[in-house]
């Protein structure tokens, strides 16, 4: 299993349009091969900046997701509702702990 960090700073006035658009993508992706899980963070002291952590089973499988039609439909507004620099940093899972899994 990989999980991608990404880390986005929102253009002013544009949280709410941005989010919704986001919980999109994120439909989209329970429907694609390999996905696993994903949450959508703001840091508590900086409200318009997201973080977007999305667990897949291969890198591969997230770069397909990345051809799906659904997920580029959305992307060309969400690049206006934020700013450019954009990091997504990849990681290895070494360990999964959840509540629901005992």
């Amino acid at each position: 299993m990989m999980t991608v960090v990404s880390t986005v700073r929102l253009n002013s006035h544009s949280r709410d349009e941005w989010d919704k658009l986001i919980r999109e993508r994120f439909r989209s992706a329970h429907k694609r091969e390999g996905w696993i899980s994903g949450q959508l963070l703001a840091p508590t002291d900086a409200p318009d900046t997201r973080v977007i952590i999305g667990s897949w089973r291969s890198q591969q499988d997230w770069e397909a997701w990345h051809k799906d039609p659904a997920f580029l439909s959305t992307r060309a507004r969400l690049d206006e509702l934020q700013e450019a620099n954009h990091q997504a940093v990849w990681y290895d899972v070494i360990e999964d702990a959840r509540a629901d899994s005992h």
